[in-house]
């Protein structure tokens, strides 16, 4: 155990250690996790979150709301014996409680390095810049050095726990040049490249062996003092000493147990804190009475043993929902708040005593009210007006308040067993409660399913019937494009039948008009050839005629015969020619007829020339020989006419 202030033994090598090793950050692990404040009174021993956790030691942090301010923070320090917590500057007013173990607390007061031994049940409070350390002894028993602490601003505001409620010495070292640094602490380029350069630590560390702590200290006073200033150990200054609560008289004491606060007025300590300390010892099957705490919330922590908490809701009916009476078991290590104004009642088992400490966050001189017992309020006050508040008689009022002969802590055998039931009885009913909201929720959600699922199902039957029915329509469409297609290509196909039956009727009118002009042709020539044939029989009588007129004119001159056989071979080649030009198809047929008619003409009149020279030489010829070459000129006519005709038709 080390009597003599820290500063004093320890070694340079140790110094060194305090400012070289990157201490973890309590800023930046409150960065990192955020603490909105525990919901609930209550905080079990497994709800509290660590902040830091090595094999010399750990630190929990628990952050409870009591409804009026913000989060109260609370950190839970455990150091293994021989352990050290190292420097930090602290950023919030922080007063605590030491639990178990021993060790000493070296903190920077007035440009002074005070050191302070801590036992259990010992009370300390440093204020807001303050630079400390902690150091736990290396016991025989090696009892772990257990402190639970409070952090609050002492300006009576919320505090606020973004920058952390401390950071380390490290990072306030770090933060400047090395060639500061090395000016400021008066020290070699490579002592402070060495404390630059150096691995990253935790917080918690291992003190050391004994012999390095008793080495030279000059370097680490120099530290120090480069760091907050001049550092003198002015012995005749007052030595700072911590309030042992466990030492002090209780305020109450029966059988039942007893009660301890500490106060400003009762240890300088926390003179300009708003911070009490109070500690709770009830023996098996007691009660502290109810009461409430008009001007302070109670943050309690369960050191030993367990208990039943019972808290009333001060509330008015319109804000019964959010305030209800409660009832909660607590045990070794929970922490638990009251806020004020709530009457409360803490009870003990049968089996054993419950402990309790806790820090009191007030706003002025705290008095608690008590319901019950001979310190009740109701004593105070009328007891017609407490009938009429109660809606009893007067009689029941006597009875109630004339048996109180005990005061603030109050024998309640199996009070917290019975309590215990009802919470357990009353814990059944939420959960039935719970599984009747689950199961009435679930059967909504199922129903709301149910109904989501038919919405789904009729919105899809709508949509597949609308897909039907725009298939349809489009099937509909098809065909009718289909059946349109189809008609317009079976009127092409008719138009083109009705086309090709055109044209094959043109064609059999072509071919019917071709036979029939071939038949025409056909009868047309075998017209002509029997027009040929009779005009041949008739030329052939005539010629015959005209031998046999030859005959008889023979006696009459040979010349007029030769005239008249030369007009009439003409006549016969006109004809022909006239005959070759109708087979051949060629020349107009009026022109033809002209032509033919002229020739005819022609020939007649050189056949009368003739037979006018020839009568002139002769003299007059015989009157019948006249009459029949004019019959034969008349015949000839009429068959030139006839051919005529039936070579046009």
């Amino acid at each position: 155990m080390f009597k003599k202030p820290l500063l004093q033994p320890i070694s340079v090598a140790i110094f060194i250690c305090f400012i070289s090793i990157n201490l973890f950050s309590l800023s930046a692990a409150l960065n990192d996790e955020e603490f909105s404040g525990h919901v609930g009174p209550v905080v079990k021993k497994d709800q509290r979150k660590s902040l830091v956790v090595t094999e010399y030691g750990e630190i929990s942090v628990i952050e409870i709301a009591d409804g009026i301010k913000g989060p109260h923070h609370i950190q839970l320090i455990t150091l293994e014996p021989n352990s050290l917590f190292l420097p930090v500057l602290l950023h919030a007013d922080m007063v605590f409680y030491v639990h178990t173990g021993s060790g000493r607390l070296s903190w920077v007061k007035d440009e002074d390095l005070k050191t302070v031994d801590l036992k259990r049940g010992d009370i300390f409070r440093l204020q807001p810049g303050s630079v400390f350390y902690i150091e736990s002894d290396l016991e025989t028993e090696r009892e772990k050095l257990r402190i639970y602490a409070i952090f609050v601003n002492s300006d009576d505001e919320d505090l606020h726990t973004s920058i952390g409620v401390y950071s380390s010495i490290n990072d306030l070292v770090r933060g400047f040049g090395k060639r500061t640094l090395q000016a400021a602490f008066k020290v070699p380029e490579e002592v402070i490249q060495s404390i630059t350069n150096a691995t990253e630590r935790r917080l918690i560390v291992h003190a050391g062996p004994k012999e390095e702590k008793e080495d030279t200290s000059e370097l680490g006073a120099r530290y120090l003092k480069a760091l907050v200033g001049s550092i003198e150990n002015k012995k005749k200054k007052k030595k700072d000493k911590a309030y042992n609560i466990r030492h002090a008289k209780p305020d109450f004491e029966n059988c039942n147990g007893w009660s301890t606060t500490v106060t400003k007025k009762d240890s300088d300590l926390l003179k300009g804190s708003n911070i009490g300390i109070f500690m709770v010892n009830l023996t098996k099957g007691s009660m502290m009475g109810p009461h409430w705490n008009p001007k302070a919330s109670e943050i309690s922590i369960v050191l030993h043993g367990q208990g039943m908490v019972r808290v009333g809701c001060p509330s008015s009916s319109t804000n019964s929902t959010k305030c209800k009476n409660m009832r909660f078991k607590v045990k070794e290590g929970d922490v638990f708040c009251v806020t004020r104004f709530h009457p409360m009642a803490q009870i003990s088992f049968n089996n054993d005593s419950f402990v309790f400490m806790g820090f009191s966050t007030t706003t002025g001189r705290n008095h608690p009210q008590f319901l019950a017992g001979k310190s009740s309020v109701l004593r105070t006050l009328d007891r017609d007006v407490l009938a009429v508040s109660f809606n009893v008689t007067n009689t029941t009022i006597d009875r109630l308040l004339a048996p109180q002969v005990e005061s603030v802590i109050l024998d309640c055998t199996s009070c917290a067993e019975e309590e215990e039931r009802f919470m357990e009885e009353e814990i059944e009913k939420e959960k039935e409660e719970e599984e009747a909201r689950e199961r009435e929720e679930e059967e909504k959600k199922r129903e709301e399913e149910e109904a989501r699922e038919r919405e789904e199902e009729e919105k899809k039957r709508e949509e597949e019937e609308e897909a039907r029915e725009r298939e349809e329509e489009k099937k509909r469409e098809e065909e009718e494009a289909r059946k349109t297609e189809e008609e317009k290509k079976r009127r092409e196909e008719e138009e083109e039948e009705a086309r090709r039956r055109a044209e094959e009727e043109a064609r059999k009118r072509a071919e019917e008009e071709a036979r029939k002009r071939a038949e025409e042709e056909t009868r047309k020539r075998a017209e002509e050839e029997a027009m040929k044939r009779e005009q041949e029989e008739a030329t052939k009588q005539q010629e015959e005629r005209r031998e046999k007129r030859r005959g008889e004119d023979e006696g009459a001159g040979e010349e007029p015969g030769k005239e008249e056989g030369e007009a009439e071979r003409q006549q016969e080649e006109a004809r022909k020619q006239e005959q070759g030009k109708e087979e051949e198809g060629g020349g107009e047929p009026r022109k033809q007829e002209t032509e033919a008619e002229r020739e005819q003409e022609e020939a007649r009149r050189q056949q009368k020339e003739k037979k006018k020279r020839s009568g002139k030489e002769e003299g007059v010829r015989e009157p019948w020989k006249e009459d029949a070459e004019a019959r034969s000129e008349e015949q000839e006519k009429e068959w030139v006419k006839m051919y005529l005709k039936m070579w046009k038709g």
